[in-house]
């Protein structure tokens, strides 16, 4: 499925995490955070699944205060606008959908909070368009995995203010890292900033592949 023109991104052009601390309950999520993130981008986060890839995605898209630091958008603290300007993917009991649900009616639902026609017509055309037509009446459980990144980063950008996504640990659904990586790259293409977090396992295997020769890194 390729990304559509239409969800054509406006400004802001930048994130920026400064010494980042996040602390949960019981242990320390985040420290010492420090990244860039600028549209038409797209950058790896490489950590071992835990609290510390939700915290990371949540506060890149000005879903968490982080307990000390700075989230900058285009160099001003602005926790609004990030929220507008920022999606997070597919984060584990976050924004993951619902297994049971229909590749439609995940698709209806995501349609009406971004303000998009959601009649079961204008669902079957988006679908149609997407190249997901096929896995229409499938459960989101039952699609592969890079089918899910897909669908489920293609219905974030129709918001239109939408500017960065934040993609979590597509991995754990299967699937091959240069799929999602190749993902991350038509969107950031498009001129959205992708930030997309995986396991040390799928950086190892996109290093030695090549893949990581133009793309910044960081480390959880």
């Amino acid at each position: 499925m390729t990304p559509t023109e239409h969800a054509t991104p406006a400004r802001p052009d930048r994130i920026d995490l400064r010494g980042v601390h996040a602390r949960g309950r019981r242990d320390q999520m985040l420290d010492d955070v420090s990244l860039r993130l600028e549209a038409g981008t797209r950058m790896l986060a490489v950590g071992e699944p835990g609290h510390g890839h939700t915290a990371l995605a949540l506060v890149v898209g000005g879903r968490l205060v982080p307990d000390s630091g700075d989230v900058l958008v285009n160099g001003m603290p602005d926790p609004a606008r990030l929220r507008a300007c920022s999606a997070v993917v597919d984060v584990p009991g976050v924004t993951e959908p619902d297994e049971a649900l229909t590749v439609a009616g995940t698709a209806a639902e995501t349609l009406a909070l971004a303000g998009c026609r959601a009649t079961p017509r204008a669902v079957t055309t988006w679908l149609a368009v997407h190249g997901l037509a096929h896995v229409r009446t499938a459960r989101i459980d039952q699609i592969d995995a890079i089918t899910r990144t897909s669908l489920l980063t293609a219905l974030a950008v129709q918001d239109p203010a939408v500017r960065f996504l934040v993609i979590t640990l597509p991995e754990r659904h299967g699937g091959a890292p240069s799929e999602w990586w190749a993902l991350a790259a038509e969107y950031a293409a498009l001129g959205y900033g992708v930030l997309v977090q995986c396991t040390s396992a799928s950086a190892h295997v996109l290093r030695a592949a090549g893949l990581l020769d133009d793309a910044t890194e960081i480390f959880l």
